[in-house]
């Protein structure tokens, strides 16, 4: 006798009974782009409903995500000045240092992540210090640690390194632990590919590489194995939160890593995959909510804990309204 599928399907409410993976607002972390003055909330072309923010505008922003149930961010900062090391970003009064304290003071309750990086704050927009056209992986562990101490000084809740310099867990979590900030947790973007779909995101971080690409220190995205052994070599060092980025085109490399490790799993659902249903949506082309929905249940179904995600406004209200 075959199977009869079917009978649990038949009824909406037995659907919700047995369904097997769901989406929730405290699964998300919502990514925001600060730069000094006051006033300035500019739309970026490419990402529609994605705004570079004034400090004071990102309160505001913040006042507005607690009434959505939305309470995670993730701070990537726009310097005034670049240099050859992103000084900025070494500062206590930096930008992103200057945002954590004004979000924390404000607005305490926020979970505040910050984006551990220096292609926003070089004039060569590449991930670390320069060795004629690459990047010196060890100087810039280095850089990297001070960089966490400010992050930690100023109160950040958690550091997301995501310049994929070999060792860099290990030494935030070293330089973390010897300055007192034992307890301040490190989610890794421990697989993060050299893709195309961070055309947008470069757009609004303004972090277009000066020359050449990273693909010397991002991920092959034709590496599979690779690919897992990089967040296993992260866990190894004491990351407490892994990462696949980008999300979308990746979902058997989230599986595969998940199936591997008992940590924490996030994805980045990255500028690029938001650009290209936003622009499918505009012209009609699809049911928007609807797949908008449908992709945030693949990331959960494939084995994601945590979706960092530019809908994730939107996904908060349609939750609100089903």
């Amino acid at each position: 006798m075959f199977q009869r599928f079917r009978r649990t399907r038949l009824n909406k409410h037995l659907r919700a009974l047995v369904r097997e993976t769901s989406v929730s607002v405290n699964d998300f972390i919502y990514p925001l782009f600060v730069r000094s003055g006051s006033g300035i909330k500019t739309e970026v072309a490419s990402m529609p409903g994605v705004y570079q923010m004034s400090i004071d505008e990102i309160l505001k922003e913040c006042e507005t995500l607690k009434k959505l149930g939305l309470y995670s961010i993730i701070l990537f900062g726009i310097p005034d000045v670049k240099d050859s090391i992103g000084s900025d970003a070494l500062c206590e009064h930096g930008i992103i240092a200057s945002s954590v304290r004004a979000i924390k003071e404000t607005h305490p309750e926020m979970f505040v992540v910050t984006d551990l990086c220096f292609c926003e704050y070089t004039d060569h927009g590449h991930c670390g210090i320069l060795n004629h056209e690459t990047v010196n992986n060890d100087a810039t562990l280095e850089i990297s640690a001070q960089q966490a101490i400010v992050h930690a000084k100023a109160g950040a809740d958690m550091i997301a390194p995501s310049g994929m310099m070999d060792g860099i867990i290990e030494a935030l979590r070293s330089a973390l632990d010897n300055s007192g900030f034992e307890n301040l947790p490190i989610m890794s973007y421990s697989t993060k590919f050299a893709s195309g779909y961070y055309g947008p995101f470069r757009d609004v971080a303004e972090s277009t590489p000066s020359f050449g690409d990273r693909a010397s220190y991002q991920m092959d995205p034709a590496n599979r194995r690779e690919a897992i052994a990089e967040s296993i070599e992260d866990e190894a060092q004491g990351a407490d939160i892994l990462m696949v980025k980008p999300a979308l085109a990746y979902l058997d490399i989230v599986r595969e890593i998940k199936d591997a490790t008992s940590l924490p799993m996030a994805v980045y659902n990255v500028s690029g995959e938001y650009a290209i249903l936003k622009l499918a949506g505009k012209h009609e082309l699809i049911d928007y909510n609807r797949v908008v929905m449908e992709t945030m249940i693949a990331f959960k179904r494939a084995g994601a804990d945590i979706i960092i995600s530019y809908h994730a406004k939107e996904v908060a209200l349609m939750l609100q309204n089903v």
